[in-house]
């Protein structure tokens, strides 16, 4: 399978999961009695951890390869909606955005990727994938969060922890494709300066 279908089933997998999480947020916010105010907080807090830990995410691939970076998320991610699905207070809802937050904060990693493994001619084919796998994501994210919550709130990101649990299992066998080490100078070297 291709490099840039693998990193867009990975891209489109983690935006899933989150676009799943959307709708549940103010019914589990309601649940704890929280407030407006704390619903909103709720939702900054994965966007100010991924606003924080994407230039660090992206320091590290450039010294450890693009692979353990993404792989990581990936098993981030699941860890994150697996607490989701078990929280039983509004902190450890926090916590459980929060790291999916950090572990989503991988997303520049794929790009950084995608501009390791393609020609520059080829690149904006490569980013274009990047860009239908969010919104893809965010289409059909809510929607089976929404589908999947008559089952109970903890139903969606349950299926959220699987989806990025198999899609790290599944890149953890796959994604080397036989590439030399991704990121810093030999990354660089296979497409040019």
């Amino acid at each position: 399978m291709s490099p840039l279908v693998i990193i867009f089933f990975t891209v489109f997998i983690d935006l899933l999961g989150f676009g799943i999480i959307i709708p549940l947020l103010p019914f589990y916010a309601e649940h704890f009695g929280a407030s407006a105010l704390v619903v909103g907080l709720l939702s900054t807090s994965f966007s100010a951890a991924q606003f924080l830990f994407a230039p660090l995410w992206g320091r590290l691939s450039d010294k450890i390869g693009r692979r353990p970076v993404i792989l990581i998320g990936l098993l981030g991610s699941a860890l994150s909606y697996a607490l989701f699905a078990v929280a039983t207070s509004l902190p450890l809802l926090f916590v459980a955005r929060t790291l999916a937050g950090i572990a989503g904060a991988n997303i520049p990693t794929a790009q950084a990727f995608i501009a390791d493994i393609t020609t520059p001619d080829k690149r904006a084919k490569g980013m274009g994938l990047i860009g239908a796998a969010f919104g893809l994501g965010f289409i059909f994210g809510p929607a089976i969060g929404g589908f999947l919550s008559r089952w109970g709130y903890a139903a969606p990101a349950w299926f959220a922890a699987t989806l990025s649990l198999a899609n790290g299992v599944y890149d953890l066998t796959i994604l080397d494709l036989g590439l030399p080490q991704l990121g810093g100078m030999q990354g660089r070297r296979l497409t040019g300066p």
